[in-house]
C-alpha cells in the first residue's frame, strides 16, 4: 500500500523530503504520493497524538508533537551527550575505517539493522552522509568533528588504519554481499598458494 510505504520513509528520514523525491524513490505518481501524505496528516495531526506530519513548500516531514517538546529535548540531550553504546561504537569504528560506506554494507558487516544507530551518530555530529539518509546508495563517513576530537587530521592517521581497513574478514563479508571477488593486500602479496593464510 502506497500510504504505508510513504509513512515508513517519513518515519526513517531525519530531515524533510520533497513529495517529488518520495514519488521518484517509490516509483509512484506525485499526485498519489501527495494524497497519501494528506491522509497521513489527517491521521496524525490530531489532539492526543505524539506525531505530526508537517508540510511546507512541497516538502514533508514526520515530527514530534509540540506539546511533547520538553520531553523530546531531554531525551535528545541524553542521547547526544551520554556515552556511546557498544553497538554505536562498533558502527562508528567501521564507518571510520571503511568509509565512505553504504548502510547495506555496514549492516552486512554488523549483521543487524543500523538505521537508529546511524541517526544517533549523525545527531551527535560524528557521521555525515552524501545524500538522503536511508537510501541504499547513500554513503556515510566520519566527520571533521570526529577527527578533531581524536586529534588526527585524517582517517589515515587512525591506529593500524591500512591493516584494519583491508582486514580480510571484513573484505570477505563485503565480497559476499557484492557478489564480486575482492583481493586483499595480504592475498596480493603472498600469492595464490598462501591465499588462505590467516591475517595477523
Amino acid at each position: 500500500m502506497l500510504r504505508s510505504k510513504v509513512e515508513s520513509l517519513l518515519f526513517i528520514a531525519n530531515r524533510p523530503m520533497s513529495v517529488k523525491k518520495v514519488a521518484e524513490f517509490l516509483g509512484a505518481d506525485k499526485e498519489e504520493v501527495r494524497r497519501a501524505v494528506d491522509e497521513l496528516a489527517e491521521l496524525y495531526n490530531q489532539e492526543g497524538r505524539g506525531i505530526r506530519v508537517m508540510r511546507h513548500g512541497g516538502e514533508v516531514q514526520m515530527t514530534t508533537a509540540p506539546d511533547n517538546a520538553k520531553a523530546v529535548q531531554e531525551f535528545i540531550k541524553d542521547e547526544t551527550t551520554g556515552e556511546l553504546t557498544k553497538p554505536s561504537l562498533e558502527a562508528l569504528t567501521i564507518i571510520a575505517y571503511r568509509g565512505p560506506i553504504t548502510k547495506p554494507e555496514l549492516e552486512q558487516i554488523r549483521g543487524v539493522n543500523c538505521s537508529l544507530i546511524l541517526r544517533n551518530l549523525m545527531m551527535r555530529g560524528l557521521v555525515e552522509s552524501d545524500g538522503e539518509p536511508g537510501q541504499p546508495q547513500t554513503t556515510y563517513r566520519a566527520t571533521m568533528d570526529f577527527l578533531r576530537f581524536l586529534g588526527v587530521s585524517g582517517v589515515e592517521e587512525l591506529p593500524d588504519y591500512e591493516k584494519l581497513r583491508s582486514h580480510e574478514s571484513v573484505v570477505k563479508v563485503l565480497e559476499i554481499g557484492q557478489g564480486t571477488p575482492v583481493e586483499t593486500p595480504e592475498q596480493s602479496a603472498s600469492g595464490p598458494g598462501d591465499a588462505g593464510a590467516e591475517t595477523p
